[in-house]
């Protein structure tokens, strides 16, 4: 059994990215946070927290207390995607490479002569060398795994790290993975070492002795069989999953902890999931919201079924209907949003289905809502996103609420996730009045925009816009919903 996958994992990249760019924080302990509140917790730490204990999931407090001395950053996405593809062209200077698996790792696939560990080794080696070549390196360094898949690959990559060059061949199979802890193998997470402690199995060594059908049954399915195979170095094609959901989550801050502040980040939510869908070829037949609260451990939970579509008018009035529940509980005097905030939002579009062979929709609305939706897409697509967007949405935009988020198994498309206003240099502290004057701004953008936008595709109908903070929500009979799945308001 030949050696088949190199995998290159970036060491703590998002902090590492930080460090590069800014030379005041090299060789300091760094900690990469979504907000700056002492409520949230960690994206990333530098290995110089990570010696202390600070690391990914690390709430900002307790870092502070192991830590005192701590930079806190506030994430970059877009520039961490940027620095993602200029890292790739430099692997791809020294050897083909596959698809990105994550933002900060790369497997790259050996052949013929490279299969040969002497080889496969150089290649490595030339990667870092290419590294520090283009001014990457110190800041930004890869650990490389070469093993017979990438599984294994993968696995000796964390092996040695920072920096680490680590080989596993057939040879050294079971023996050099005893070593390692369950959890540092990819695709057990808590819930799965749980499961396999209930199975008898809690050391690496016990692990690789399993039978296949013992490891069927600990993983409930045929992907315990899956994982027998690939911890003795065989090959495994990866399984083609359909998605099954889009959607996005957010923390508010303290600034938007208010009803209106809730309802215009789920409005932001949404509208980008709903550019996700259509992007992605899909169509929704439902919608998940959920709201939590400040000291409460009450939620309020709606889970909506209906006919597949994905306009984006369309699925901000049913979340806009549903959310009409939380404000009555306001007047009835049954939640009080001072004492009880709400605390974090997310929705999620469920019950996914591809868009191809789904017959045309003949109600002049909902065509209406659909051409409307493809015009939208197209702006913001050539613009920025949400260089035009649903009234509804001002005040989470106007704050900077819901930036761009770096998912772990893909590589974001930031002309979908990045709002355009991010581009510009950052607001100071608000004076009276900004506010306005930023919708103002907007408005004017949004004129010369789809002017042109019309022009160019030569649209004769310009759709009406009503009144009231929805913006652009066309009146149409409502989809059927299905039942909440919790009636606390």
């Amino acid at each position: 059994m030949t050696l088949r996958c190199l995998f290159v994992d970036f060491d703590s990249y998002f902090a590492s990215v930080e460090q590069y760019d800014d030379p005041s924080l090299r060789g300091r302990p760094v900690g990469v946070v979504p907000v700056m509140a002492g409520t949230t917790c960690c994206l990333a730490a530098s290995y110089e927290a990570k010696a202390v204990g600070v690391k990914t999931g690390t709430g900002v407090r307790e870092a502070r207390e192991k830590c005192p001395e701590i930079r806190f950053v506030l994430a970059r996405p877009a520039r961490y995607i940027e620095l993602h593809h200029r890292l790739m062209a430099a692997i791809q200077d020294c050897m083909p490479h596959g698809q990105a698996a994550s933002v900060d790792e790369v497997p790259c696939y050996l052949i013929g002569r490279e299969r040969r560990r002497e080889n496969a080794e150089a290649i490595a080696r030339n990667i870092k060398q290419r590294l520090t070549g283009l001014g990457f390196s110190p800041s930004i360094n890869c650990s490389i795994g070469i093993a017979p898949n990438r599984f294994l690959a993968k696995t000796a990559s964390d092996m040695d790290k920072p920096n680490g060059l680590t080989v596993i061949e057939a040879s050294d199979l079971p023996c050099k993975l005893h070593a390692l802890e369950l959890r540092d193998f990819c695709g057990i997470g808590p819930s799965m070492e749980a499961r396999l402690h209930a199975a008898g199995i809690r050391t690496a060594e016990q692990l690789c002795a399993a039978t296949r059908e013992h490891l069927h049954a600990a993983w409930g399915s045929i992907e315990g069989e899956r994982y027998w195979l690939q911890l003795r170095g065989f090959d495994v094609p990866d399984r083609k999953t359909l998605r099954g959901s889009i959607g996005h989550s957010h923390v508010l801050g303290p600034e938007l902890r208010s009803f209106g502040g809730m309802r215009a980040v789920l409005f932001k939510l949404l509208a980008k999931a709903a550019m996700r869908l259509r992007h992605e070829g899909y169509l929704a037949g439902g919608m998940a919201i959920r709201i939590r609260f400040v000291g409460s451990d009450r939620r309020f939970e709606r889970d909506l079924h209906f006919a597949p579509l994905d306009d984006t008018p369309s699925l901000l009035r049913l979340l806009g209907d549903n959310l009409q529940t939380l404000q009555k509980a306001i007047h009835e005097g049954r939640w009080n949003p001072k004492r009880h905030p709400p605390l974090s939002v997310a929705t999620t579009l469920t019950r996914l289905e591809p868009a191809l062979g789904v017959s045309a929709e003949l109600i002049p609305e909902c065509m209406r809502a659909k051409t409307m939706s493809a015009v939208l897409d197209r702006i913001n697509l050539r613009y920025g996103n949400n260089a035009v967007y649903f009234g509804a949405m001002q005040e989470a935009l106007a704050r900077g609420a819901a930036p761009m988020r770096i998912p772990f198994s893909t590589i974001p498309d930031t002309a979908l996730e990045e709002d355009a206003g991010s581009k510009l240099p950052a607001r100071k502290h608000a004076a009276p009045g900004n506010d306005d004057e930023l919708w103002l701004r907007r408005e004017r953008q949004f004129k010369v925009l789809a002017e042109q936008t019309h022009r160019e595709a030569q649209h004769k109908r310009k759709p009406h816009k009503p009144s009231g903070a929805e913006g652009w929500i066309p009146r149409q009979p409502s989809p059927t919903s299905g039942p909440a799945s919790s009636e606390l308001f």
